[in-house]
């Protein structure tokens, strides 16, 4: 079988400010910008990357999920080698730290700045 994971795609109302974001937090270079579109990738490699695209009614998940609200569909997780000084730097960034956090420890779920799950976790969690 011949099939690799190209990139993940995050649905927004604002693509180019939400790749912005998430360059600056990975560290990612840009590949391409259109004003309903932007992708970008690893410094090192091609693939896979991280892609926005526009959706004007792009609703966030609730959480913690309940009945009958708009339920998380996926999230991104993120490795860090310092917790508390990479939620601190998202935070800067633009993104909200999440009020319930299901695992103590080296984890933290956290909001991009446009509703989006993610979480940042330390190696072995």
């Amino acid at each position: 079988m011949s099939a690799d994971l190209a990139a993940t795609v995050l649905g927004t109302p604002d693509p180019e400010r939400l790749a912005d974001f998430y360059k600056e937090l990975l560290g990612w270079v840009e590949v391409s910008r259109e004003p309903e579109w932007v992708r970008l990738r690893h410094p090192d490699s091609e693939r896979p990357g991280l892609s926005f695209q526009l959706e004007s009614d792009h609703v966030p998940p609730v959480w913690p999920q309940g009945p009958g609200t708009q339920q998380m569909q996926a999230h991104l997780d993120i490795q860090v080698d310092d917790l508390e000084r990479e939620v601190d730097r998202a935070l800067s960034l633009g993104a909200g730290l999440e009020t319930h956090q299901p695992q103590p420890g080296g984890v933290r779920v956290m909001r991009d700045p446009h509703g989006h799950l993610f979480c940042l976790f330390l190696a072995g969690y």
